[in-house]
Parts: C-alpha cells; sequence; structure tokens
C-alpha cells in the first residue's frame, strides 16, 4: 500500500542559512519538481516552496526509500551535504502527514500564526504539480482537502483576522520602527505577492508615497498603480536616499542590497532613519548593512519574533482551528479508505454479476417458454438474491477500511471470491 510522506524544513526550527540553501524560486520549481517526480520510489509529488518554509509532499510503496531519494534531491539541488540540513528537517507520513498539511492550509503552522498567504501557496504548489502530470489521485485528495480545511479555518474562526500575513506583519513592524507610517515614504522591492501585499496594507497606512523597484518595470508600474510611483532596480540608489522605509521581496539567489551600496548613501541622508525589512529567502539584503549606522535591519528571523508578540490576540481561536483539523483529518481517512476499497467492492459485484448472466445464459433453453413478464421478474429476483449476499461483506469491507481488519478483510475478499 502505498505512503504519503511529507519532508521539509520551515523557520524558525531550522536555521535561516539553511532554508535559504533549500529554497526554490518558481522558475526553478517545474524543472526540479520533475526530477524530483523521476526518483526511483516516489509515484506522486508536490513541493511547497514559500518565503519561511520549503516542504516535500511525496506518494511511495517504500517509507525508507522514499525518504532518501527526497533528502538526495534537497542535497542535490541545495548543493548542502545531508548532514547539513538533515536534523533540521521534519519527516512525517500517513495520518501525520494529513495532519501536518491541514495545519499549514489552516495557518497553525506559520511563521504569522492566521496568516491567509499560505493557503494561495499551498493552491500554488498543488496547480504546478498537476500541471506538470507529477500530481495523482492520492496527493490530489489530500491537498483538495487542504484546501477546505483552510476555508473553515478561516470563515468559522478568528484565526486570521488582525495580523494576517508576512506581509502585514512587515508593515506593522515597519510602523513600529517609524512610531506612524503616516506621510512616510516606502519603496518595495519586488513585483510578486509578497510586494503586492506590502503595498496594499502600506496604502491602508496612509503612507505618503509608494515606490515599486523591479526587474522588470511593466511589472513594478502595475503594482504601483495610480497610487504609486515605479522603477527599475537601477534606481535603487537614488530611492534609498529619500524614503523611510525599504522592504525587499524579491526571488533573486543573490543580494539586491548591500552595504557597498548603502555606504554613499548614509551620508546623502543626513541622519535620517532607514527601516530595511528583508522578506525574502534567500535574503535580498547583505547581514553587513546591519552595521551600518543609521539603518535597522530585520529579517524573516526578526519578523518572527515580532510576529509572536501579537500572538495572543488570536491564541484563543487556535483550540477551535484544532479541533477542525481533527475533525477533517478524521473525515480525509473515512474517504481515503473507501477510495481504497473501491474497486475491491466494484471487482466484488462485478463477480455477482457475472454469476447471474452466466446463470441466465446456462439456463436459457429451460426458461424459452417463459413469457417477458415472468422472464425478467426471476432475473430481478436472482439479481435481488445476489446483492443481498454482498451487501454485508460489503458494508463491513467499507466500515473497517484503513484498519488492519479491513487489510484483513480485503485480503480474504480477494481469496475467496477470486478477485
Amino acid at each position: 500500500m502505498s505512503t504519503v510522506i511529507a519532508i521539509g524544513a520551515s523557520l524558525p526550527n531550522a536555521p535561516l542559512p539553511v532554508l535559504e540553501a533549500l529554497a526554490i524560486d518558481a522558475d526553478r520549481l517545474p524543472k526540479l519538481l520533475d526530477d524530483l517526480a523521476s526518483r526511483d520510489h516516489i509515484s506522486e509529488a508536490v513541493v511547497i516552496s514559500t518565503c519561511n518554509r520549503l516542504e516535500v509532499f511525496v506518494v511511495a510503496e517504500k517509507f525508507h526509500g522514499a525518504y532518501r531519494d527526497v533528502r538526495d534531491f534537497l542535497s542535490d539541488h541545495s548543493y548542502l551535504t545531508p548532514d547539513r540540513f538533515a536534523d533540521h528537517l521534519m519527516v512525517v507520513h500517513d495520518d501525520d502527514a494529513t495532519r501536518h498539511l491541514f495545519r499549514v492550509a489552516s495557518g497553525l503552522d506559520s511563521l504569522v500564526v492566521g496568516e491567509h498567504e499560505i493557503l494561495g501557496q499551498v493552491r500554488g504548489a498543488w496547480d504546478t504539480a498537476r500541471d506538470l502530470g507529477v500530481c495523482g489521485p492520492v496527493l490530489n485528495l489530500l491537498f483538495r482537502h487542504a484546501l477546505e480545511v483552510g476555508k473553515r479555518a478561516r470563515t468559522e474562526t478568528a484565526i486570521a483576522r488582525q495580523v494576517t500575513s508576512v506581509s502585514h506583519a512587515a508593515v506593522i513592524l515597519a510602523e513600529a520602527e517609524c512610531g506612524s507610517l503616516e506621510g512616510r515614504s516606502i519603496a518595495v522591492v519586488g513585483a510578486g505577492s509578497m510586494a503586492r501585499g506590502v503595498v496594499d496594507f502600506a496604502l491602508g497606512r496612509e503612507v505618503g508615497s509608494v515606490t515599486v523597484l523591479n526587474r522588470t518595470v511593466a511589472r513594478a508600474e502595475a503594482l504601483a498603480g495610480e497610487h504609486g510611483r515605479w522603477g527599475s532596480l537601477d534606481e535603487l540608489h537614488e530611492v534609498l536616499t529619500h524614503v523611510d522605509v525599504v522592504v525587499t521581496a524579491t526571488s533573486s539567489p543573490d543580494p539586491v542590497l548591500d552595504v557597498e551600496d548603502l555606504a554613499p548613501v548614509v551620508a546623502l541622508r543626513e541622519g535620517r532613519l532607514l527601516v530595511v525589512i528583508d522578506l525574502a529567502v534567500p535574503r535580498n539584503v547583505g547581514a553587513g548593512v546591519a552595521s551600518v549606522d543609521g539603518v535597522v535591519l530585520h529579517d524573516m528571523d526578526a519578523l518572527g519574533r515580532f510576529a509572536d508578540a501579537g500572538l495572543d490576540s488570536r491564541r484563543r481561536e487556535v483550540p477551535a482551528v484544532e479541533a477542525i483539523v481533527d475533525a477533517e483529518v478524521d473525515r480525509y481517512i473515512s474517504a481515503r479508505a473507501a477510495r481504497q476499497v473501491a474497486p475491491l467492492v466494484a471487482a466484488l459485484h462485478r463477480r455477482g454479476d457475472e454469476v447471474i448472466e452466466a446463470e441466465l445464459q446456462r439456463g436459457a433453453s429451460r426458461l424459452a417458454g417463459l413469457g417477458d413478464a415472468d422472464r425478467a421478474a426471476m432475473e430481478a429476483t436472482l439479481r435481488a438474491v445476489v446483492s443481498k449476499l454482498l451487501h454485508d461483506p460489503t458494508v463491513r469491507l467499507k466500515d473497517a477500511a484503513g484498519s488492519p481488519r479491513g487489510d484483513r478483510l480485503a485480503g480474504s475478499l480477494r481469496e475467496l471470491f477470486g478477485l
């Protein structure tokens, strides 16, 4: 029987440098996902890669073989030897993997508890795997159910109120550093979903101006819209001379802002504080920037600590969401078990139909003198008898599906009926 295995790393359980190395950007994901799915022990695969997590969900017949395949995959693409990251990996399977994914989709396992961005990221990961043809019936059922759980958690509880995303937390952190964002100027480097969230939340704080910089200027313009300014990354040096806050959120594997960029800018700022918030993994901002006078740097580690400070207001909702997760895990297990025995149930009833047809053919000469009505009545009676005989075995098999007893019953039915 196949097993679902989840293997991954996330903040704060894994050090940021390890997560940076393991991260997979959107451009590389299709090729790497195809490579993962082609490994010997893996039949289905989905990869979730976000700013604070890298998780691999696979379906396999052999747990240990699949674990080695995933471990080697992570090592191959990150250029880290397994001993550099293995101790930081979460490894769960079957029901525990189901529970973990449901908690992720619900926002319970997020750096910012209750954040809503993760639900779209889970859907995006699933969509990518389906588009590549590496996600089959097992993970399709699991991820479809996970999205339902995430929606339930957000509609039936208040887990997603207040600070609801990493982008939102970044804006609140900037506000805490500046005292107020009203009238302040913010630069957002990047034009993806994280950057969009920052722009939206910043505009809601009545900032003085928002400038979006991106390698592709058209995307920067589309994000800034009628409410902001836009430009290319080449304009970053000039923008740094006058903005109060810079938020970086690009998928670049290399820093877009380093000490060399800031050193000549500081003198032009005349002592005004510059708040730099780096939402990217790998980091967009060199660690040395924190040592530059007049600059305050926060990365994802710092953002996680800041978000924890606001957790109390949402902690009351966690038990309610956990209850939803528990109920949905049970419902999923039942649905999965029913799907697993469905082919056997269908085969059992086909065998019953074959017996009926064989007996009708064998007795055709003796039934030749019957009228159509009598013949139909006898056939209906025969089908009813077979249906009643198969009813109890079918019900007991479905009720026990997914349990050791269910496995024994399934084996007995296959042997007794030659299925």
